[in-house]
Parts: structure tokens; sequence; C-alpha cells
């Protein structure tokens, strides 16, 4: 089962691969022209991006510094959204949409254990986003060492580790959220307004006392809060989103196994 999910999503884990790695080259390219320039490059980022638009691209760092410029363009928001579309449209492949195709209903119908399905198709999503990850990795190193970017190879890695997790957490969501309803529509939005709203709370709200606290349940605090571009790898943070990822699989493996398939 797995092997054919990855089979299945080979054609569109490659366009992923593609378009990710294409949006990196670009944005990274960019870097050797701000490292010649680095006053008029800031100075041109703080216009841009003034009081809220500045907090919602999270604070912009110093664009002249490898991290900063990391940081600010490529992990603070693009690419973990990349992740988190990426990983949301692979897992509802895995039971919302074949179910509202009919397919499914004929897959539990053979003598395949319904638990042992949802994990299955967990962990062809697992390895399907790790692909992605390994091969964004690479093209980011590549291209960083080719501009001077300046941030050892380890912070890129926990860098990356985190936008893995991130996003796996996300398209566990949308596989649990499936998984219970059977409806993509509704695991997508579900998705949607857990980012949105978690994102919202660690950049704009991260200054409005009434809701600071959220945080605490955005799995944005935990993909970012320990800086890793700046400090290396947040293991504590990365075991609580690996931890709730967890959760959300039980959670998912119980829905769909007491849940009638179809209806």
């Amino acid at each position: 089962m797995i092997a054919k999910s990855l089979r299945d999503y080979r054609r569109a884990l490659i366009w992923w691969m593609i378009g990710i790695s294409a949006f990196l080259t670009v944005y990274l390219s960019i870097y050797e022209n701000v490292r010649q320039d680095p006053a008029t490059f800031n100075a041109q980022a703080m216009a841009k991006f003034p009081g809220p638009l500045r907090d919602l691209m999270g604070g912009l760092g110093d664009l002249s510094i490898g991290a900063g410029y990391l940081q600010s363009v490529v992990y603070q928001l693009f690419v973990p959204m990349l992740f988190i579309v990426c990983a949301t449209l692979l897992a509802n492949r895995a039971i919302a949409q074949p179910e509202e195709t009919g397919t499914l209903e004929l897959v539990v119908t053979l003598p395949v254990d319904r638990k042992r399905l949802v994990l299955q198709r967990f962990a062809a999503l697992v390895v399907a986003l790790l692909a992605v990850a390994v091969v964004t990795l690479a093209v980011v190193w590549a291209v960083g060492e080719s501009v001077q970017i300046g941030v050892p190879f380890d912070r890129l890695l926990a860098a990356q580790t985190g936008v893995f997790l991130l996003g796996l957490f996300a398209g566990t969501v949308a596989l649990t959220a499936g998984a219970a309803t059977g409806r993509r529509v509704i695991a997508s939005a579900v998705v949607g307004v857990w980012i949105v709203a978690g994102y919202m709370v660690v950049t704009v709200g991260r200054s409005v006392e009434a809701i600071s606290w959220l945080r605490w349940l955005s799995p944005f605090h935990y993909y970012a809060e320990g800086r890793p571009l700046y400090e290396g790898l947040p293991v504590g943070d990365y075991l609580v989103l690996a931890g709730a990822t967890a959760v959300l699989v039980l959670t998912a493996v119980l829905a769909f196994d007491r849940r009638d398939v179809g209806v």
C-alpha cells in the first residue's frame, strides 16, 4: 500500500520538487546583490513592509546576513506555506479523495485492516514529504554556497527539518479530518483555519496580550521559536511538533476505524 501510494504521488511530487526548487533558486540568487549593497536592500525592505506587514513577515531580520536573509525571505513564510499546501494535497489523496470518488469503498471491502490502511497512507505521506525536503535542502545548500550565504549546513538542516515537521503536521491534520469526515473540503478548511490563525497569533498577535497565550496552540510557534538558522536544532520544540503529529495519527486511525465509509 505504501509503494502504491508513492506511485500515485510521483507526478505531483516531481512538480512540487521542481516548483519549490525553482522558487528557492530565484530568491537565493538575489542574495548576492543584497550582500553587495546591504544598506539599500535593508532600507527598501523596511519601506516595503511597514508596521503590521513587517510583523507578518516575522519582523524582518538583517538581510545582509545569510541567516537573516534566509529566515526573512525563505523560511519565515513562503517555503513553509508551500510545504503545508503540498502536504495537505497529498494527505487528501490518502483517504478523503478516494472516498469521494468511490474507490476507497472497494479498498475497505478487501481483507485489509482499516487501522493498517491509515498507518500505511500516513507512512507514504512521510516518505513523500521527506523526499521533497531532501531535494530542496540540496538546492538550498548548493545555491547558498554559490552566492556565499555563509550559513553552516547543520543550521540549514535544522531549518529544513522544521519545515518538514511543520508540513507533516499540517498534512496529518488533513489526513485526520479526512479520516473523520471523508470530505476534502472539510479537511482543507481545518488545515487552512489552523495554519492561518496560528501564523497570525505568533506574528501580528505576539504583541496583543489577550491572544498571545494562543501561541502555544500554534504549530508555527514550535517551528520558528527556536531560531534554528541562528541557534541550531531546537530539539524540544521539534519534539512537540512530532508528538502532536503522532497524536493526530492515532486520532485518524481511531476515527476511520469507527466510521462507515461512503456514508
